[in-house]
């Protein structure tokens, strides 16, 4: 049996020449981000932005949520992946950051399906509950405060459909998940978490050691629904 393959950046290289589809729209919004030194880490690697698109498109999305907007790669990129009447709902708290995100959603032609949200995401979460109800929501992107992240699953868990998908990002943590010096909150909070997903039997899981780690959690239930069937899709 074949073990994990170390990722060079020689092999990282490879992997993208061969199978990453990103255009200039992307390239540029990431050498944008890339002028903010102690956030670049934040946005998301060209690869994960292409599976979430990949996934969005596979579970036959129409209503998707993201928790942490930041410059907007993710939004922009499950955006596209979204059908002409999809809709996602992406919160973030900072004004600053989605500025940028909305120039690249408007460069790209996607705005119009996009409706951000100035806030606090449990907040946010618990709104969409009380306007949408549970079960509303095919997709859920986590990549936000790591502390918050127990709740913003719990949310997730009610507002996605049977046999829809979460997603969380930054599930390794930096690696930091695994080295016992580690005691910071951010860690611990994940740590913490990474362990209950291990038991709960609400959900099919699979972490991916890809980006940061990547943990895919389908809501056990349902099936993937029927694309002739309208759905309520507003904002």
């Amino acid at each position: 049996m074949a073990g994990q393959v170390e990722v060079s950046d020689r092999l990282l290289d490879y992997v993208r020449s061969v199978s990453l589809r990103d255009d200039e729209i992307l390239r540029d919004l990431v050498a944008e981000t890339a002028f903010m030194p102690a956030l670049s880490a934040m946005v998301t690697m060209p690869e994960e932005g292409q599976l979430l698109a990949l996934l969005v498109g596979l579970t036959g999305a129409r209503r998707v949520l993201e928790i942490g907007t930041f410059t907007g790669y993710s939004t922009l990129c499950m955006a596209r992946a979204l059908p002409s009447d999809g809709r996602i709902i992406t919160c973030d708290i900072n004004e600053r950051w989605t500025r940028i995100a909305r120039r690249y959603w408007e460069r790209a032609g996607v705005s119009d399906r996009i409706d951000l949200r100035l806030g606090d995401g449990a907040q946010t979460m618990a709104d969409l509950l009380a306007e949408s109800g549970p079960e509303s929501f095919d997709l859920v992107f986590v990549d936000a405060d790591k502390t918050g992240y127990a709740r913003y699953y719990e949310a997730a868990l009610t507002l996605v459909r049977p046999g829809g998908l979460i997603v969380l990002d930054n599930s390794l943590y930096f690696g930091r998940v695994v080295d016992p010096e580690a005691k910071d909150p951010d860690t611990e909070a994940i740590r913490a978490l990474n362990a209950a997903l291990l038991t709960d039997e609400r959900v099919e899981l699979s972490l991916l050691v890809m980006a940061d780690g990547i943990t895919l959690l389908r809501k056990i239930g349902g099936s993937a629904p029927d694309p002739t069937i309208p759905r309520n899709t507003s904002h």
